[in-house]
């Protein structure tokens, strides 16, 4: 991986998203935003499973 996004970065395109959220919700609404590729080789590495709010994906990609 190149940088680690930092939070605020991911956050920017996790809006409007609908918790909980499973991580192919949450990589899939990140492409449709624009997210690059740091930000989504990120997604793309967090736990399977739900997510109940943008903190716990936060602290996934941590």
């Amino acid at each position: 991986m190149n940088d680690m996004p930092n939070p605020i970065q991911i956050q920017k395109y996790l809006g409007g998203i609908d918790y909980p959220a499973s991580k192919q919700t949450i990589v899939d609404s990140a492409k449709e935003s624009g997210a690059d590729d740091d930000v989504l080789e990120a997604l793309n590495a967090i736990e399977d499973k739900q997510y109940e709010d943008p903190t716990e994906v936060s602290s996934a990609v941590m």
